[in-house]
Formats: C-alpha cells, sequence, structure tokens
C-alpha cells in the first residue's frame, strides 16, 4: 500500500464481531470475469465471518425494465444486468446460505431505494465490512452511505475489484483491510 494512505489508517483494528456486518456487494455472473481473482478472498472472508458470527448479506443489481435505467441506462446502454437473465444470479463459488439475505438493488449504492439502512439498524450494526466488485462504483457508493450513515467502514482491499485492478483509490474515512483473513491466519479467535 502507498505511504501517501498511511494517514487514513486512524483506527488500526479488527471488526467487532457483535457489531459488525459483511457486505458482499454485487458478486454475480455479469461480473464474473472481473470477480474471478478476487473469489478465494471472499469465499474465504465469508467463512471467517461466519465463523465468527458476523452476519453476511449480499447484494445483487438488476434491472426490471426501461422504467428503472435511469442514468444508469445512458451510461451503460446495453450493458445493464436484467432480472431474471443468468447474468443476474449471484456467483454459486461464493456459496451464499438460502437464509443470508439478499438486498436487491438497481443503483450502484446498497442503500438507496432499498431497506438496508433499516435492517442494519435494527440488528444493532455498527460496523460494515465491504468486499465484492466494482470497486470504484458499487463498492465505493455503498461504502461512502455506509460512512455517512455514521457506520463504522472497512475495506477489504484483497477482496473488492474493479476494472483496472483491485483497491484502487480508496477515499479518505476508509479503514484499509489489506489481508485481513491472512492476518488472522483464517482464526476469527483474533475477534474475540
Amino acid at each position: 500500500m502507498a505511504s501517501s494512505y498511511k494517514k487514513y489508517e486512524i483506527r488500526n483494528r479488527n471488526p467487532n464481531p457483535k457489531t459488525s456486518v459483511l457486505l458482499v456487494i454485487d458478486m454475480q455472473n455479469h461480473f464474473s470475469a472481473i470477480a474471478k481473482p478476487i473469489i478465494p478472498s471472499i469465499a474465504t472472508t465469508i467463512d471467517i465471518c461466519r465463523r465468527a458470527s458476523i452476519p453476511v448479506i449480499f447484494t445483487r443489481h438488476y434491472h426490471k425494465s426501461p422504467a428503472d435505467h435511469d442514468m444508469l441506462g445512458e451510461w451503460w446502454g446495453s450493458d445493464l444486468i436484467i432480472d431474471g437473465t443468468p447474468e443476474s444470479e449471484l456467483v454459486p463459488k461464493i456459496g451464499r446460505r438460502e437464509e443470508e439475505l439478499v438486498v436487491e438493488k438497481n443503483t450502484y449504492s446498497g442503500f438507496r431505494g432499498t431497506q438496508l439502512e433499516e435492517q442494519l439498524k435494527g440488528m444493532g450494526v455498527e460496523e460494515v465490512i465491504v468486499t465484492g466488485v466494482m470497486t470504484n462504483l458499487c463498492c465505493e457508493t455503498t461504502a461512502t452511505e455506509a460512512f455517512s450513515e455514521v457506520l463504522k467502514l472497512t475495506l477489504a482491499t484483497d477482496a473488492v475489484m474493479g476494472t483496472t485492478g483491485n483497491a484502487q483509490t480508496p477515499r479518505s474515512g476508509y479503514v484499509l483491510l489489506h489481508h485481513v483473513m491472512g492476518e488472522t491466519d483464517g482464526d476469527p479467535g483474533i475477534w474475540s
């Protein structure tokens, strides 16, 4: 990590499993080529969070009709994810469990137009760990809105990917969690 980001690492600590949630952003078949390099890191992160009793929430980005395309339709044209297509489904390799929540969205944000904020408040969540795709769009927008909601924020830099590589350029206020799973050697007991 570049030394210029050191000043943003103001909270050098592990997430509190009692008040944290893992957000797995848009790990869908549509993004499988981009996501392929981080699938092992995300799968490991999901496993460790589950063993630490940290809830795992997935987001799924899709559109039902041109009526919900808004600016994304203008920007992405025919490359939008349409509900009901194989591209709209979550990548099977990440191993979502039936009981785990999926937040459905049609914008870059996991918060806008969804019940995610209310669900997190109802769960007593104070911190989110963000993983998934694409770093510079949906991950960053969701992370920024979480931070704006006064939630502590951790961006798992080895478990996010954008079109030009993982992590890219994070904004200030993000705690960069570079390969936290390697640092714990897969033992969630370190978070207790």
